[in-house]
C-alpha cells in the first residue's frame, strides 16, 4: 500500500506515523468501511514528553499492545519499536516542546459472521505526537456525574479502548453545562472510581486515600507511579472503598493521569479548595523522578 499522505486541519503542531512513513499533521487513516471507525474497534494509549523526557513511556508502550489483546486486535509492534518510533518522532519539536504520545491499534475489517467481530489479521497502526502544553497545578472544580462506569461484562474496560470514552465525554459535557470542569463518577455499587479522564486521590486528617482498583476503571500508570512515590516519601496511601461524601469533606483532593501528571481540585460542589500540601510534594515529586533525580 502507498504511503497516505493526506491530512486534515490539526488543532496543534503534529507529527504522525503510519503507513512506514512520517508525515506532518492530522494524517487520514481511515475510510468509511474501516472497522475500527464503524464499529469502535481502536485502542490507544497516552504518554507524555516534557522538558526532554518521558517517564514511564515503557508501561505506556507496553500497555498499548495489551489493550490490543483484550480487543481482539493483534500488536504487531513490540513495546522497544514503538520507544524508538516516539524518539524519532520528539526530534521533530522543539527540544522543549510538551508533548502528547498517542500509539494506536484498529481493526481495518471485521471477521466471519456479519463483520461486526473484528478481524486480528487486520490489525493496523500508527504513531500520533502533538504539541500539548502541561497543565498547571491548579486544576478543575469537580462535581459528581449523575452516569456512571461500565461494568466489565458489559465493556472492555481492561483496554484502553476507544470505546470507553464517549461515556466520559458525556460526564464531562454534562458538568461543564454545569460550570464544573470535571466530575466523579461512580460505579454500579455507588462508590466513586475515578474523573471522567483522570485518577483521583483526597486527603483526610494527613492519610492520602484512592478508590480502590476493582476492575471498573482503568488503574492507570501515572496513578501508580504517584503512589509508590508518596508511600517512598514516608505518607499513608491507601487504596480502599471511597463514596461521594468522604470527598465533600477531604481537606485535599488532587488528580492524576497521563495529560496533567498530578493537579489539585480546586473545588467541590460550591466548597472552594486550595492547593494543598500533598497535592504540591506528589507533583514535585513526579517531576524529580521524570527527570531522574530519585
Amino acid at each position: 500500500m502507498s504511503a497516505v499522505v493526506e491530512t486534515l486541519a490539526p488543532i496543534s503542531e503534529t507529527w504522525t506515523y503510519f503507513n512506514d512513513v512520517w508525515a506532518p499533521g492530522n494524517v487520514a487513516i481511515m475510510g468509511p468501511r474501516t472497522h475500527g471507525a464503524w464499529l469502535g474497534t481502536t485502542v490507544f494509549d497516552g504518554a507524555r514528553w516534557f522538558e526532554g523526557v518521558a517517564p514511564d513511556l515503557d508501561a505506556h508502550c507496553a500497555r498499548v499492545n495489551r489493550s490490543a489483546v483484550s480487543m481482539g486486535l493483534r500488536p504487531v509492534v513490540e513495546a522497544k519499536r514503538w520507544e524508538e518510533l516516539v524518539h524519532q518522532g520528539a526530534a521533530k519539536f522543539p527540544a522543549d516542546a510538551a508533548l502528547y504520545v498517542r500509539p494506536m491499534y484498529w481493526a481495518e475489517a471485521g471477521g466471519a459472521g456479519g463483520g461486526v467481530r473484528a478481524d486480528p489479521d487486520s490489525t493496523r497502526w500508527c504513531l500520533c505526537l502533538y504539541e500539548a502544553p502541561m497543565p498547571p497545578i491548579n486544576g478543575p472544580a469537580i462535581t459528581l456525574s449523575p452516569y456512571r462506569k461500565p461494568t466489565p461484562e458489559v465493556a472492555p474496560i481492561e483496554a484502553k479502548a476507544g470505546c470507553l470514552y464517549p461515556n466520559n465525554g458525556r460526564a464531562l459535557m454534562e458538568a461543564g453545562d454545569r460550570g464544573f470542569g470535571n466530575a466523579l463518577m461512580r460505579d454500579a455499587n455507588g462508590n466513586i472510581a475515578e474523573l471522567a479522564n483522570a485518577n483521583v486521590f483526597l486527603v483526610k486528617d494527613g492519610v492520602v486515600k484512592t478508590p480502590a482498583a476493582n476492575g471498573v476503571f482503568l488503574a492507570g500508570v501515572t496513578r501508580a507511579r504517584v503512589i509508590g512515590l508518596l508511600r517512598a516519601d514516608g505518607r499513608v496511601v491507601e487504596e480502599t472503598r471511597l463514596v461521594y461524601e468522604d470527598f465533600l469533606t477531604a481537606d485535599e483532593i488532587f488528580m492524576c493521569g497521563n495529560f496533567s501528571k498530578v493537579a489539585a481540585i480546586t473545588g467541590i460542589d460550591g466548597r472552594s479548595l486550595q492547593v494543598g500540601p500533598t497535592a504540591r510534594r506528589a507533583r514535585e515529586l513526579y517531576w524529580d523522578f521524570a527527570h531522574g533525580r530519585l
